[in-house]
């Protein structure tokens, strides 16, 4: 009777995990999808600009410098780390599901901890998302229609950057304790109180040095273009999860530096015309 109840117990605390992790994504794609409270709406703004995103939709545009209040940076951060967070956890859910079943005697809470500080670590990461959207709205670089680089220049180094980044041994590394997760959590156990957050700071972490540049092409696209936001989460789902994961990051650092090749030979041939 004692091994019913125990898996009972334990199929009740996955299944809790499970279920935490569908709100946290579902309820932050719908604040998204919603506009942030930005008085946007990015499903009109998606469907205006197509899947090329604000890249295609016109670059080099005189942008007046915009002054955002406190209240408003408030709501980037959030529109940022509620994007982050229906992002990057679907990626990571595999992740959390295995700590919580490696740590089985700390039941669904262990899992959830991991989870807080894994968003933790992505709250950071937002916070300067959004203080380098701020600098370049104030600088004037910033569409404010379309939430995009306002030049192409900029963008074409984005898109060449992240290319490049995609080839580093940096990268390299974060993607492999992203995708050996059961090696990484042996690897970087920790032990003591709130042991379980700061693993989740510790995968984070990695996650955001596989992800950051890959984040920073929302700045190409628009920050609020679904279209982007839904190709770059399966896209880091497929980096981390799918077996060829390693060479997809490969191909997508070619992509990446061709496309912005190709946008800076485009905005130099129509500088030279005009």
């Amino acid at each position: 009777m004692a091994q019913p109840t125990v898996e009972r117990i334990l199929g009740r605390d996955r299944a809790i995990v499970v279920v935490s992790l569908a709100l946290c994504v579902a309820l932050s794609a719908w604040y998204i999808l919603d506009g942030a409270r930005t008085g946007m709406s990015p499903v009109e703004m998606s469907v205006e600009t197509g899947p090329g995103g604000a890249l295609l939709a016109g670059t080099d545009d005189m942008i007046s410098p915009q002054a955002w209040s406190v209240r408003y940076g408030v709501i980037v951060f959030a529109m940022w780390w509620l994007m982050m967070v229906a992002m990057m956890v679907p990626s990571a859910a595999p992740t959390i599901l295995l700590y919580g079943a490696l740590h089985r005697d700390r039941g669904a809470r262990g899992a959830l901890e991991f989870l807080a500080g894994y968003l933790a670590m992505w709250a950071a990461f937002s916070l300067v998302a959004t203080s380098v959207q701020g600098v370049l709205a104030a600088s004037g670089l910033m569409s404010a229609m379309y939430m995009n680089l306002a030049t192409s220049y900029l963008a074409a180094a984005v898109l060449i950057g992240a290319g490049l980044y995609q080839l580093s041994p940096v990268k390299a590394a974060c993607l492999d304790h992203c995708r050996g997760p059961v090696e990484a959590l042996i690897r970087h156990r920790r032990t003591g109180r709130a042991a379980a957050f700061r693993m989740g700071l510790v995968h984070g972490r990695f996650c955001i040095g596989c992800c950051w540049a890959l984040m920073m092409l929302l700045f190409v696209g628009g920050i609020m273009n679904i279209w982007w936001i839904a190709a770059i989460a399966v896209y880091v789902a497929v980096e981390k999860l799918a077996p060829a994961g390693k060479n997809v990051s490969r191909i997508m650092a070619a992509v990446l530096v061709i496309a912005g090749m190709a946008l800076l030979t485009t905005s130099f041939a129509d500088l030279m015309w005009t």
